[in-house]
């Protein structure tokens, strides 16, 4: 095909914002209730809402509940598996679901007469919102639901308790707090969700404590269920927390971790833990009598991952012993584990990343996956044939796919030599291209976590940016995940440093080897990504590096963050991140975007939500104050009920706009199909 020259970032593309919009977000938990498969599915467009979704024996997806209903909830403020289903002998499956505007669970019967949900949990008395509840198994036969409970105690962000639950699925509980039964006591900080033994007489969950993250170290726990329900001998049989330095009673100790991702019962009632032993998460049988372990895979790959969202899964057993599993270095990939042999079949097809959910019916697996080419769909394996089909793809082809990026992985060299993973997706259009001997320009993605991994999957944002002829690098800096503890451990005390560092060797190498053009760099990103893309434009490490930066709803100033502005969960994150606050307050303000106001030189974009508990907007306030007077053009954009993340049409059509004009603003373009963003001193 003939191409027109064009400069770069003025190519006319039939992708726009609103697209982008509607393209938003992807499938979340998927399960299995009997034959039939659920899961979760984000609505930009109606006020930003995850609607539950029900394939049935047609092979239709369709919604469940109508709008407003809002399948999800803010355990750990991150959220957690916001619902959980049972067959029953009659009357249709039984759902319990958590709704975001309560937090309440609620219980659903949708082929019944009246398929009104009801409540289960009581309103909070102490906070609103205050009653938390997510990773559910809804046990019929007892007449109970099993979850984990988040209760706040008081309007402190880090006033809070976690305890496994049972609640009642009569609704006795709706109005009754007391008539909740707690399973565990809230000995351990945090906890995941029951999983109970095919018998039923035992039951596993994670748990943990402050200062760990999940990924430092976790426990897997095993109790005996007791003929009223009660749990029974509560133990240990694998993980172990570990010390980080300068948490403990000696200032210089350090121990090890060994964080378990997550628990499950073979279908002989053998427990199954992935845990990092060896410094990957790897898979093991563990015997809950003598604590023995036995490998049942073991690679330099990793089968498990970070816990940022409760109820994640990495593997699920299947009924004839087989294990389904995610595994590889990196990006994932489905596959089916013989426990037995070691060996893994891995399933055939064009998939190249599997999000941390699967769901099995029979002898077919069922997973969430996506390629450079296509979004996340919901693909079935049939593992007694090896066929895969993709089943339900809630983002259909609306544009011709010839428009899509061409990703590539990379590796590229940082300080001292080490590697650094990224993908790179050029400017691609199928009828423009680049003026002759002109670069373009380029914008350097970083993700958040920081504990965290960008997958190489078709985003339109992305789509968005490459089809004007602006291209993206996402990095994956030391720090990340999917690459062993080995080399997310590389951020240990280093953050603001090493993540700096390594975008920065990606930018230069681009500019360097004649990819990107070295006076149009841009990076951005938002949350721990806004951190670090506001680092790298107040710090020494990359001065002189970017253009022009857009930071959304970022950490700013470390010392606020850590000590009264942010939830529970990460409260004490920076403790592994930057180090003990008490024995380096200088690392912490030195470290600061906010203490380097000065060393601003570029434009910026700062994009915030003003309802978000774990990035407040105070952090962007205190930042432009320190910025008032110095003369550099910047907007703050703000909006009005979003949190931490943009979740409704609106949101992102505008946020996304505003980072195209500020690129074009800063790179000398014109375009007229879009608003200008005002930038101001």
């Amino acid at each position: 095909m003939v191409t027109t020259p064009t400069p770069y970032g003025t190519w006319n593309s039939p992708i726009d914002a609103e697209l982008v919009a509607r393209h938003d977000g992807s499938p979340e938990y998927l399960g299995a209730v009997g034959e039939e498969l659920w899961w979760t599915e984000p609505r930009p467009t109606e006020s930003g809402r995850r609607a539950l979704m029900r394939m049935g024996e047609d092979g239709e997806a369709r919604s469940v509940l109508p709008a407003p209903w809002n399948v999800r909830n803010r355990v750990i403020e991150y959220g957690g598996r916001p619902w959980a289903g049972a067959t029953r002998s009659t009357g249709g499956p039984l759902i319990v679901f958590t709704h975001f505007l309560d937090q309440r669970l609620y219980a659903l019967e949708p082929d019944s007469g009246d398929a009104s949900p009801r409540p289960l949990t009581p309103l909070s008395t102490v906070v609103e919102g205050g009653l938390r509840w997510c990773d559910a198994t809804v046990l019929p036969d007892r007449g109970e639901v099993w979850c984990v409970l988040e209760e706040f105690v008081g309007p402190g962000p880090t006033e809070v308790r976690r305890v496994l639950a049972a609640v009642p699925l009569d609704g006795s509980a709706a109005e009754d707090r007391g008539a909740i039964r707690e399973l565990t006591d809230d000995a351990h900080r945090f906890v995941t969700g029951p999983k109970l033994s095919p018998e039923g007489d035992r039951v596993a969950w994670i748990a943990w404590d402050h200062p760990q993250m999940p990924w430092d170290g976790t426990l897997a726990r095993v109790a005996e269920v007791g003929p009223q329900g009660e749990l029974k001998n509560p133990r240990t049989v694998a993980g172990s927390q570990g010390v980080l330095a300068g948490t403990g009673d000696d200032p210089d100790q350090e121990v090890e971790g060994e964080s378990v991702a997550q628990v499950d019962w073979s279908a002989e009632g053998r427990l199954l833990c992935s845990v990092d032993t060896s410094g990957w998460w790897n898979l093991r049988e563990v015997d809950v009598d003598t604590g023995e372990q036995r490998e049942l895979c073991p690679r330099q790959e990793e089968f498990g991952g970070p816990q940022w969202k409760l109820g994640q899964r990495w593997f699920h057993p299947l009924p004839s012993g087989l294990i389904a599993v995610l595994h590889g270095r990196g990006p994932l990939r489905l596959g089916v584990l013989d426990p037995a042999t070691g060996d893994i079949v891995d399933a055939t097809g064009p998939w190249t990343e599997w999000a941390a959910s699967l769901a099995v019916t029979g002898d077919r697996v069922a997973g969430i996956a996506a390629s450079g080419r296509t979004s996340f769909e919901i693909v079935q394996l049939d593992t007694a044939t090896g066929h895969s089909s993709v089943i339900a793809c809630p983002h259909e082809d609306l544009v011709d796919p010839a428009y899509y990026p061409s990703p590539e992985y990379r590796t590229f060299t940082g300080p001292d030599g080490r590697e650094v993973y990224a993908q790179v997706y050029p400017p691609h259009h199928p009828e423009q291209a680049g003026m002759e001997g002109e670069l373009p320009p380029y914008v350097i993605w970083v993700h958040g976590g920081p504990t965290s991994r960008s997958p190489m999957v078709l985003d339109l944002e992305i789509a968005y940016f490459t089809t004007r002829g602006i291209g993206v690098a996402e990095v994956n800096y030391g720090g990340s995940t999917g690459y062993g503890r080995a080399y997310r451990n590389r951020l240990r005390q280093q953050w603001g440093v090493v993540d700096v560092e390594d975008c920065a060797a990606v930018a230069r190498a681009l500019a360097d080897e004649g990819t990107a053009d070295p006076a149009r760099l841009a990076i951005r990103g938002g949350s721990a990504g806004g951190w670090t893309s506001a680092a790298s434009i107040t710090s020494p490490l990359a001065e002189g590096l970017y253009a022009c930066g857009t930071i959304t709803y970022p950490i700013l100033d470390l010392t606020g963050w850590a000590t009264t502005e942010t939830h529970d969960f990460e409260s004490q994150y920076l403790e592994s991140m930057v180090g003990p606050l008490k024995l380096h307050p200088e690392r912490y303000r030195e470290r600061s975007p906010i203490s380097g106001a000065d060393r601003v030189r570029v434009p910026f974009l700062l994009l915030q939500g003003l309802d978000d508990v774990i990035c407040p907007p105070i952090q962007c306030e205190r930042f432009l104050e320190r910025m008032r007077g110095k003369g550099i053009d910047h907007a703050y954009v703000t909006f009005e009920g979003e949190g931490h993340g943009f979740r409704r049409a609106d949101s992102i059509i505008e946020a996304v706009q505003a980072e195209l004009s500020l690129y074009l603003q800063t790179f000398g373009l014109e375009r007229d199909d879009l608003p200008t963003l005002t930038l101001r001193p």
